[in-house]
């Protein structure tokens, strides 16, 4: 939690902070504060949930206060355990501790429908059996008021007693529903007698069939909010048009603690979607492989790539808090993911598309031991020890017969210098039937150990190598962007089929061959292969028999080349 601590003193000041800040000190709530984070567990969290929850947890954090995990289960069709235990994790792993104040909406259900009989009293709310096409006509429009519908005048007494049968279930989905009464003519089509109560007979998935009649989130979420002593309701600006009606209800209700919504603008991000439909729709067609495909925006998917929770809250920070629409592009999140790992994440040597070396006047039999560097970045990561040997690889694209102007890498008669190890000339080379380079024979300076030539010889080139004695094997996946559209779902401005914007490429997967150390490395731990890229150990290691490595994130972008 030190770091947490850290990057809350270095918060950035914005316009939340600010209004927080000024109650603060102005004494309002007795100078307490309380937010929430209150996602819906009908799907996994990600990268835009990220943005809400460092907001929520990290004001909470920085003002002294607490801020609570809420799931948001009041539509029983799409929720499930499988969704709440992914929140939790998802929020832990960010670096947020809810501690004991993990809640449930649907354990107020009892609470709120007291307040429904409460509105009903107060001559504030009524039941209304209006049809879907008579609601539509009855509801008016952006230019024409509404108009009152034919049950509102219902006595208090009737209207307590269909609300009671409706609990009880005596009447249809659908047949009746339970609606403020507000005022019809109001510029807010918001706050136009909008529902509050619906018959909907499902199964929830924590009290069974005990309710079948649920409450509406614009219903639910202020009163949440005033049960839990909120004193922030931090929300997205799609919610600014449903502030009237949030506190409309509390001060009807006489709610003594009133809450302040104040809203801000979500987080769009580029060359992805944030869709929670269209999310679970690449997973249940199989366009992807579950909810933590390294390719999805989920939280668990940017873990199982092997992204850093800091990289994650530094890119929303750098994002900040603003209460205007925009667009974030990919490239900053990707930029955060690589300052964040090239502090942090161990050096070594891997050869992902190889091609057979041999040093002809090497020795046969001896393996010698050179030392690598773990981290230059960082001092205090060490070093340890590479077996170079006779028989070696190369990645192929370091070797080119006929090289163009410019190209410093290896090539027949040129000379480039081993990482950690020696120079080396090619002699000469092979090829298959094809043309195709299968064996690049090179000689060695036994002078140059280390890198670097006792007589001032100076090489351009640098490449990556490994013993091919006793490199292991490794299924290496490279994941790259999920569609090929910046904005999935447009094209020339039109409406298209997002589906139809997959990128064939999104993921290849290659055979590689790593220094023995990576063999050692547990699930989840994230390294750089050098001139490569980092990567990250996946959890299919444990079953697949040998290591696998998911791509992380190339060393520089290389996407906007693509375009």
């Amino acid at each position: 939690m030190s770091d947490m601590i850290n990057e809350a003193a270095e918060a950035p000041v914005d316009f939340i902070r600010a209004i927080v800040a000024e109650e603060v000190k102005a004494g309002k709530h007795g100078g307490n504060v309380m937010t929430r984070f209150p996602p819906e567990p009908n799907g996994y969290l990600h990268i835009g949930h990220a943005k809400a929850l460092c907001l929520d947890f990290g004001i909470a954090d920085e003002f002294n206060g607490k801020c609570n995990l809420r799931m948001d289960d009041t539509n029983p069709t799409k929720e499930n355990y499988e969704y709440v235990n992914s929140i939790i994790e998802d929020v832990k792993w960010l670096g947020f501790d809810p501690e004991e104040r993990i809640y449930f909406a649907s354990d107020y259900f009892e609470r709120m429908y007291e307040c429904a009989v409460e509105l009903i009293k107060r001559g504030k709310a009524y039941v209304c059996d209006l049809s879907f096409e008579e609601w539509e006509q009855y509801r008016g429009n952006l230019t024409e008021p509404g108009k009152n519908s034919p049950n509102r005048d219902r006595s208090v007494e009737e209207n307590l007693d269909l609300f009671q049968r409706m609990r009880n279930g005596e009447f249809e989905d659908g047949a009746m529903v339970l609606r403020a009464k507000i005022d019809m003519a109001s510029p807010n089509i918001n706050m136009r007698d909008p529902v509050l109560y619906r018959i909907r007979r499902e199964h929830h998935f924590r009290h069974g069939d005990k309710w079948c009649i649920y409450p509406m989130y614009d219903f639910a979420h202020p009163l949440e909010d005033a049960f839990e002593g909120i004193t922030h309701s931090l929300c997205t600006l799609e919610f600014e048009i449903h502030r009237p009606f949030y506190d409309w209800l509390l001060e009807t209700l006489d709610y003594p603690h009133r809450p302040r919504q104040i809203e801000f603008s979500r987080l769009n991000l580029n060359y992805t979607v944030m869709s929670k439909r269209k999310l679970l729709q690449l997973v249940k067609e199989n366009h992807v492989n579950g909810w933590d495909d390294p390719r999805m925006p989920t939280i668990s998917g940017l873990r199982r790539r092997g992204v850093p929770a800091a990289a994650v809250r530094n890119f929303i920070k750098g994002v900040g808090i603003t209460k205007f629409d925009g667009v974030t592009d990919m490239v900053r999140l990707e930029n955060s993911i690589r300052e964040e790992l090239n502090a942090t994440a161990p050096r070594f040597l891997a050869v992902l598309d190889p091609i057979p070396v041999e040093i002809i006047n090497y020795p046969e039999t001896p393996v010698e031991p050179l030392i690598a560097v773990n981290n230059p970045e960082d001092p205090e990561a060490g070093s340890r020890e590479l077996a170079f040997g006779r028989k070696l690889y190369i990645d192929r694209a370091d070797f080119m017969i006929e090289p163009p102007k410019g190209y410093f890498r290896l090539a027949p008669g040129k000379e480039v210098r081993l990482r950690y190890g020696y120079y080396i000339k090619c002699e000469s080379y092979e090829t298959d039937a094809d043309g195709n380079v299968t064996k690049v024979l090179c000689s060695y300076d036994p002078e140059t150990r280390g890198g670097s030539s006792p007589d001032g010889r100076k090489v351009k080139g640098t490449i990556h190598w490994v013993n091919a004695d006793t490199a292991i094997e490794a299924e290496i996946r490279l994941y790259d962007r999920l569609f090929t559209a910046e904005f999935p779902g447009l094209e020339n401005g039109e409406k298209v089929d997002f589906l139809t914007q997959l990128n064939p490429d999104s993921v290849k997967t290659v055979t590689g061959y790593l220094e023995p150390a990576l063999g050692a490395l547990a699930v989840g731990s994230v390294v750089q292969f050098e001139r490569t890229g980092y990567f990250a150990v996946d959890p299919d290691t444990e079953k697949a028999g040998k290591m696998v490595f998911n791509r992380t994130v190339s060393l520089k972008d290389s996407w906007n080349k693509k375009k």
